[in-house]
């Protein structure tokens, strides 16, 4: 059985790491693939934070439940990644990419109801 503080570290962990696409793209205007400039890359910096710091919460919400369960949550990071476009970088939805998002939670929805 799943435990729910588990799937709320999952929710959690994806939030958080969701942030890190976000600013991958705001590295990717200064990026250079040279060592000196990569430690100077302050939004990659963040980035790797981010993707970091979702990993290591993660980890420990697998002990409390099923991985079966809990690694469909990660799919959520779509759902956060395309709302945090559309609000910090202005990109747009449209019908399809709405859809996507619908299939999306109906997929992890569907997933928890099976545990």
């Amino acid at each position: 059985m799943t435990e729910p503080w588990a799937i709320i570290l999952v929710l959690v962990a994806t939030t958080l790491g969701s942030f890190g696409p976000l600013f991958m793209k705001k590295a990717s205007a200064e990026f250079r693939l040279h060592p000196k400039h990569l430690l100077k890359n302050k939004h990659l910096l963040i980035a790797l934070s981010f993707y970091g710091l979702g990993t290591v919460l993660f980890i420990p919400a697998l002990r409390g439940g099923e991985l079966s369960v809990l690694y469909p949550l990660v799919a959520l990071v779509y759902v956060w990644v395309s709302l945090l476009s559309v609000r910090f970088l202005g990109e747009k939805m449209n019908p399809m990419k709405w859809l996507g998002i619908a299939l999306i939670l109906l997929g992890v929805t569907l997933i928890g109801l099976g545990a």
